[in-house]
This record gives structure tokens, C-alpha cells and sequence, in this order.
């Protein structure tokens, strides 16, 4: 888990409650992302405005494609930064988003696909998606549309892994496609009702539902409390993310 906050990340600028001044490190939270791995394929599923550190922080050395769930600022700001692997890996990077994503990141990253381009900018080979299931190198890539308010988003399963951000509602075809995953790990904001985002009561209902073995929660606020006491209180199998866990499936 590269990164577990929210759109403001945790701490958030100015803020001095508990959470924010914890010394914890499970509650410095940077914009939610992701890597996924194989034995020799490397993914990346958004590149936040963090996406730099995080990728210094994990000292990542290869990156073979990004995948994107939706256009918001926090899941595509750091995309220029991938031109440090363009420089290394001597190779354009893949990027896999629908339709919708793929057009912002025209608009947002203008320069990329300029005619004349600026040298040193990042080179950029879009992909796009839909619905339909797909490989990155030899992992397999089921994506699964849920809602953010009234904004299709796309989470992912790659093999017996599911992720999901950005979520309030999630339509009982698309559950299907998440059902039989050891680990699911789901967007949970804060204790408080959310208009576009799930309530932790409402993401540990939708983990009971779908009975997975485990579920981890993501995209955090400040506002959900500290990382020990939220967590204490959640049922068998839930736990919350933090920036750093690896998961093995």
C-alpha cells in the first residue's frame, strides 16, 4: 500500500487534532495508491501527488505500466513523474485507464501529447479500457465499476486481490466480480456518512456481505481517529490500511 489517505492526506496542512499530530507512523497517511506485484511484472494503480516519495520510499527501480480508477486530482497528479523510469527503462510507459481518464489526462498533461513535444517531458502510451477483463504482463486485470456519487470509477481484481477507492455504491453484478477474493481492500473515509464515499460502518458491511477472509480499509481521514484505536474495535478479518503494509496473496 503505497499511500492510504484521502484526498488532503493525513496529516492535513494546519489541522492540530489528535490524529493529525499522532506520532504513530500508521497515521501518516499520503493519497491513496497502490503497487502490485509478480515475480516480473510491476504495476502501479494511480501516481497521487506522493508519487515521487512513494516510489523513492519503496525504491522502486522498474515500473511496467499505471492503471487508473477515475480522473480526480489525487489519483493522477504525479503522472509527470514517470518519466524518471522513461529515462531508465529507455521505454514509453503504459498507461491503462477507460475512456473518461484517459481524456483528462489529455487535458492535464497537455505537453505529453503535444505534436511538437519539449524534451524531457514524460512519453506516454495510453491503453484503453472497459469492462472486460486483460493482462499487464502476467498479471490478470478484472476491472469492476463502482460509483463515487454519480462518477463511474474503476476498481480492479488482479487474481485473488480486489481494490477499491473512491466508493459509496457498488451494483450487485460488479459484487460478483469481487466475490471468491482472499483480500479486498476498500475505501472507508471516516465514522460519519459520506455522499461519495463509504462510512467505515457501511465498508464493514460490504466486507461481511461479500464473506472474504480478510478486507483492509483505505483512503482515510483524520476525521475516522487514530490508526490503534479505530482498528481495535473492528471484526474478525478487518483491519485498517496503513502507508507501506504488503500484502501476500
Amino acid at each position: 500500500m503505497l499511500g492510504t489517505g484521502t484526498s488532503t492526506g493525513v496529516p492535513m496542512i494546519a489541522c492540530q487534532c489528535p490524529v493529525c499530530t499522532s506520532t504513530d507512523h500508521r497515521d501518516k497517511r499520503l493519497r491513496s495508491s497502490i503497487m502490485v506485484q509478480s515475480p516480473t511484472t510491476t504495476i502501479v494503480v494511480d501516481t497521487t501527488p506522493d508519487f515521487r516519495y512513494q516510489m523513492l520510499r519503496e525504491d522502486v527501480r522498474r515500473l511496467d505500466a499505471v492503471l487508473f480508477t477515475h480522473p480526480h486530482k489525487d489519483h493522477i497528479a504525479g503522472l509527470d513523474d514517470v518519466r524518471a523510469f522513461n529515462f531508465f527503462m529507455e521505454q514509453d510507459m503504459q498507461v491503462y485507464a477507460n475512456q473518461m481518464t484517459i481524456d483528462a489526462l489529455m487535458r492535464e498533461f497537455a505537453y505529453a501529447f503535444a505534436d511538437k513535444k519539449y524534451p524531457g517531458v514524460p512519453s506516454l502510451e495510453l491503453n484503453s479500457i472497459t469492462l472486460d477483463p486483460f493482462f499487464i504482463g502476467d498479471i490478470p486485470v478484472i476491472p469492476i465499476m463502482v460509483w463515487h456519487l454519480k462518477m463511474p470509477v474503476y476498481g480492479f481484481r488482479f487474481g485473488s486481490f480486489t481494490y477499491i477507492t473512491d466508493a459509496n455504491r457498488i451494483e450487485d453484478a460488479e459484487k460478483e466480480k469481487i466475490k471468491g477474493s482472499e483480500v479486498m481492500v476498500v475505501n472507508a473515509l471516516r465514522k460519519e456518512k459520506h455522499i461519495s464515499h463509504f462510512a467505515l460502518d457501511e465498508a464493514v458491511a460490504l466486507s461481511q456481505e461479500l464473506q472474504l477472509p480478510k478486507a483492509y480499509f483505505t483512503h482515510i481521514s483524520h476525521q475516522l481517529g487514530k490508526h490503534k484505536d479505530v482498528e481495535k474495535h473492528l471484526p474478525e478479518g478487518i483491519y485498517l490500511g496503513y502507508d507501506g503494509l504488503k500484502i501476500h496473496v
